[in-house]
C-alpha cells in the first residue's frame, strides 16, 4: 500500500489524518489495499465533475429522481475500486503480475456516476487475478486476510473490497462478479453485497474476464449504502451497449415499501436432491466426482444454523416463505465454468507482451516474447482456465461442451423466470432466499478448501451469474465469531425488492462489526 497522505481539503474530516492512520494500521493486518492514494482520487474527483456526458441527459426522469435522493446521502464519501475497474491514474493490476505498475488512462462510467456526486475513490483494492478465484489467495501481488480472523481468507474474487468495507476503511467500494466474486466475500466478511441484474450498470471499465456473465457490483456496510450506490451508477450507458435503463414498471429503488413478500426457499437439502439425481444419471462413472462435488456443496452447521435463522426472522417480519427446488441448477458449475472459461480465453488473449503486458527483457521472436510474457506473467489459475476455455472452443468440442452449456444455461433462466417471472411481469414469488456458501471464511493451507472444492461450492452463486439476474447477499448471524450471509435473488430490475428485503431484516437484526471497527462517517 502506498504511504502518500492526502492532500487538499476534499471531502474534509474523512481524509483526516487519524483516519489514514486508522486504514495504515488495518492494512498492516489485512493488505487489502493495493494503492491506497487519496490525492489520486482529488485529481479524478475534479476531472469526473468538470464535465457530464451526455448519457446522463437521456435518463429517466425516476431515475433522476432516485439518483438525487441518493447523491444526498452519500455525497463526500470516500470509496475504494478493485483493481480490474478502471480510474484514471490510479493502478489497473488486475491482480496479476503481467499488468503489476500499469496506470489506466481512463475512468469507468460507474466511477465517474459516483465522482459526479461528490465521492472520492481513494485505492484500489486486491483481488484473485483477473476475477479468477473464491479467496483472493490467486492474486499475483499480494494475499488479503479476513478483518475478523487474519487467519482465514477474505473470499473473492472481490475480498479486498470486501475486507476494506469489514474493517471501516471505506463505507463501500466496487467490485465485480462473474460467478459470485461479491456476495462471497460479502458473506465472509460481513458486509453488503449486491450483484446489480446483467445490464443494469454499464460495465465500460471493467476488464473482460467472461463477457457475457460479469458485471459491476457494490460492497457496503449496510443495506441503504448499496442502495444509495447503485442508485448513481445503474442505468443505460452509450459506452456500453449490453447496459440499459430500467423499464417504467420495474420496482423504484425510493418510494412505497411493501412489508410482505412471497419469498421462495431454495434449500441446501434441496440442492443435494437435485446433485443426487445428477449423479444417478451419470452412472457409475460420473459417481465419484459428483459425489464429491456434493459434499463441497453441503453447508457446515454453522451455515446451516444461520440460514435457519434467517428464514424464520424474515418469517418473523411478516414475510411468507414457501420451499421450491429447481433441477436446473445441479448443471450449474460445469455450465459455468465452460462459459467462463471459454469467454476468459478469447479475452485474455491480448495479454500478449505486445498490445499489454509485461515484456519479458528478451525473446528470440514474437512467438517466443508471447510464451515468455504469459508464462511469467500467468498464475496458475489463470493459465488453468485459459486452457480449459481454448479446449472446449476447439473444432469439434464446441458441440460437445460450449454449446451444450449455453442451452443448460437458457434451462436455468427458464426455471427462475417459471418463478420470479421476467422484467416484462411479476412471477408467483418476488425473491428467492439462498445460501452463499457452504463454509463460512476458511483457512489456507490444511484448513482450507482444496481448489476443486471451492470450485463446485460455487454452486449457490453461480446461477445468477448464468440467469443474468440481481443477488443481494447480506449478514445473517454471526457463528461462532464469524460472519455468515445469506442471498435473495429476484427478477430482472427487480433490486428494488431486494433491498426492501433486507433493508427490513437489518432494521430488526442490526450487522456486526469486527473487533477495531470504527466508522469516520454516518
Amino acid at each position: 500500500m502506498s504511504d502518500n497522505s492526502p492532500r487538499g481539503e476534499f471531502p474534509g474530516r474523512f481524509l483526516s489524518p487519524e483516519y489514514t492512520a486508522y486504514v495504515k494500521a488495518w492494512e498492516e493486518k489485512i493488505a487489502s489495499f493495493i494503492q491506497f492514494e487519496p490525492a489520486l482520487g482529488e485529481a479524478s474527483l475534479r476531472e469526473a465533475r468538470a464535465g457530464e456526458p451526455s448519457s446522463e441527459a437521456s435518463a429517466a426522469s425516476s431515475i433522476k429522481e432516485d439518483r438525487d435522493h441518493a447523491a444526498a446521502l452519500i455525497k463526500g464519501l470516500p470509496f475504494a475500486v478493485k483493481d480490474n475497474i478502471a480510474v484514471r491514474g490510479f493502478s489497473l493490476s488486475c491482480g496479476s503480475r503481467l499488468l503489476e505498475g500499469l496506470a489506466s488512462p481512463y475512468t469507468a462510467t460507474a466511477v465517474q456516476r459516483l465522482e459526479r456526486s461528490g465521492c472520492q475513490v481513494v485505492g484500489k483494492t486486491n483481488l484473485d487475478e483477473f476475477g479468477m478465484g473464491s479467496s483472493t489467495d490467486n492474486s499475483g501481488i499480494q494475499k488479503t486476510n479476513n478483518p475478523w480472523d487474519t487467519s482465514r481468507v477474505s473470499g473473492g474474487s472481490s475480498g479486498g473490497s470486501a475486507a476494506a468495507v469489514a474493517a471501516g476503511l471505506v463505507p463501500f467500494a466496487l467490485g465485480s462478479d462473474t460467478g459470485g466474486s461479491v456476495r462471497q466475500p460479502a458473506s465472509f466478511c460481513g458486509v453488503v453485497g449486491l450483484k446489480p441484474g446483467y445490464g443494469a450498470v454499464s460495465r465500460y471499465g471493467l476488464v473482460a474476464y467472461a463477457s457475457s456473465l460479469e458485471g459491476i457490483g457494490i460492497l457496503a456496510d449496510s443495506v441503504a449504502r448499496a442502495r444509495a450506490v447503485f442508485a448513481l451508477m445503474r442505468g443505460g450507458d452509450p459506452l456500453d451497449q449490453t447496459s440499459l435503463d430500467a423499464p417504467p414498471e420495474s420496482p423504484r429503488l425510493y418510494g412505497e415499501k411493501k412489508e410482505s413478500r412471497v419469498i421462495g426457499v431454495l434449500s441446501a437439502q434441496a440442492i443435494a436432491r437435485a446433485l443426487a439425481a445428477a449423479a444417478d444419471e451419470a452412472g457409475a462413472s460420473g459417481d465419484k466426482a459428483l459425489a464429491i462435488a456434493a459434499q463441497a456443496a453441503s453447508l457446515e452447521p454453522p451455515v446451516e444454523r444461520a440460514f435457519a435463522l434467517a428464514r424464520e426472522r424474515l418469517t418473523a417480519l411478516g414475510h411468507t416463505l414457501k420451499d421450491i427446488e429447481i433441477p436446473g441448477l445441479k448443471y450449474g458449475v460445469p455450465a459455468y465454468y465452460t462459459i467462463a472459461a471459454a469467454e476468459a480465453s478469447a479475452n485474455l488473449a491480448r495479454f500478449d507482451g505486445i498490445r499489454y503486458g509485461r515484456r519479458p527483457p528478451w525473446a528470440e521472436n514474437p512467438d517466443d516474447l508471447i510464451d515468455k510474457t504469459r508464462d511469467t506473467g500467468f498464475g496458475s489459475e489463470v493459465k488453468l482456465r485459459i486452457l480449459l476455455g481454448t479446449f472446449v472452443l476447439r473444432s469439434g468440442f464446441q458441440d460437445r461442451y460450449y454449446l451444450r452449456a449455453q442451452r443448460i444455461r437458457s434451462g436455468i433462466r427458464k426455471e427462475f423466470e417459471s418463478f420470479l417471472g421476467s422484467a416484462a411481469g411479476k412471477g408467483p414469488f418476488d425473491a428467492i432466499l439462498m445460501p452463499v456458501f457452504p463454509t463460512r471464511a476458511f483457512g489456507r493451507g490444511e484448513a482450507g478448501l482444496s481448489p476443486f472444492a471451492q470450485k463446485a461450492a460455487d454452486l449457490y452463486t453461480c446461477c445468477a451469474n448464468l440467469a443474468g439476474l440481481p443477488a443481494l447477499s447480506f449478514p445473517a448471524n454471526n457463528e461462532e465469531g464469524l460472519p455468515v450471509g445469506v442471498q435473495l435473488l429476484g427478477r430482472a430490475f427487480s433490486e428494488g425488492t431486494l433491498l426492501d428485503i433486507a433493508e427490513g431484516y437489518e432494521a430488526a437484526h442490526p450487522f456486526a462489526r469486527p473487533e477495531g471497527y470504527k466508522a469516520f462517517w454516518p
